[in-house]
């Protein structure tokens, strides 16, 4: 009965070119339904970093949740403050080009300027280890004049490089829940946002 009952609650086709609109239909509520869990799956995914210090004074959840919290206790808005905390959610699964994997998943509900650093706060976080490392600390000189350049680099340095102090009291993830549910409730820049819209 539930097998017959799930069928029935699924497209009927075996390629798309033989869909109805019956089948969309039933595509995009699933697809809202679906949507609406993004934040806990997100929050999820962030849990892994904890306890993952990889040589840094703090793990990698840490570090998330000071750089979130000074961006909060600097007054800045929720967006900024959830691609704050964000930002190295990459990680785990990009561990070579973690910040795009981050950008990725911040473009659909941030302004084009958080996407950017988003992208490229490990260009310009650079600018504090790289000469460590054999590397070319000014590797974000490349992006100089670009208009964003001045907030990605206020980021990292206000922020980001800031947030290793094993002393700072950062707020719980419990506390970000809630703004990461509210800046990914509607998606600004997406394709299949209208997919979303109903039923919010």
């Amino acid at each position: 009965m539930s097998d017959d009952t799930s069928l029935h609650d699924r497209a009927q086709f075996t390629a798309m070119v033989e869909g109805t609109q019956e089948d969309w239909t039933t595509i995009a509520t699933h697809f809202r339904d679906f949507s609406k869990g993004l934040p806990d799956r997100v929050l999820t995914h962030l849990k892994l970093l904890d306890g993952d210090y990889g040589g840094f004074p703090v793990d990698r959840l840490e570090h998330s949740l000071q750089t979130a919290t000074r961006a909060y206790r600097d007054g800045r808005d929720e967006p900024y403050v959830v691609t704050a905390l964000l930002h190295d959610i990459g990680d785990t699964l990009g561990s070579f080009n973690h910040p795009e994997i981050a950008a990725a998943m911040l473009r659909p509900f941030v302004s084009e300027q958080l996407h950017w650093i988003a992208h490229n706060h490990g260009v310009f976080q650079g600018y504090y280890y790289f000469h460590y490392l054999g590397m070319d600390r000014d590797l974000r000189e490349q992006y100089r004049g670009h208009p964003h350049f001045e907030a990605c680099a206020e980021f990292c340095e206000k922020y980001d490089q800031a947030a290793f102090d094993p002393n700072y009291d950062s707020a719980p993830l419990e506390f970000f829940a809630p703004m990461v549910a509210r800046v990914m409730a509607r998606p600004i820049n997406s394709t299949y946002g209208p997919m979303a819209a109903s039923d919010r």
